[in-house]
């Protein structure tokens, strides 16, 4: 198992309740394929550097998580056709 930190941005129009159930979704994943969530920190709503998917705003999450290395990639496919993410980063922390 190594640790990761996930990076989330999430639709800046979700209300409280669906924002629950997109992140709630990815730490199922998660946990389905093994791994342990130790943190979950609430940056909150930052204004983007750039225009992604035509929005200005992103709802930040930082999510540090004990995985398999093979769980990144499944992990990656399932965040790509996640739609309420509109950007993520996994990294491997050192």
């Amino acid at each position: 198992m190594r640790t990761y930190e996930l990076v989330l941005i999430f639709h800046p129009e979700l209300d409280e309740n669906a924002l629950n159930e997109a992140l709630d979704k990815v730490k199922g994943w998660i946990t389905a394929g093994g791994g342990s969530i130790s943190k979950v920190d609430n940056w909150g709503k930052k204004r983007l550097a750039y225009l992604i998917r035509k929005q200005r705003e992103g709802q930040y999450f930082l999510l540090t998580a004990e995985m398999n290395p093979a769980l990144t990639s499944e992990l990656d496919r399932n965040l790509r056709f996640h739609e309420p993410v509109i950007r993520y980063m996994i990294t491997v922390v050192a």
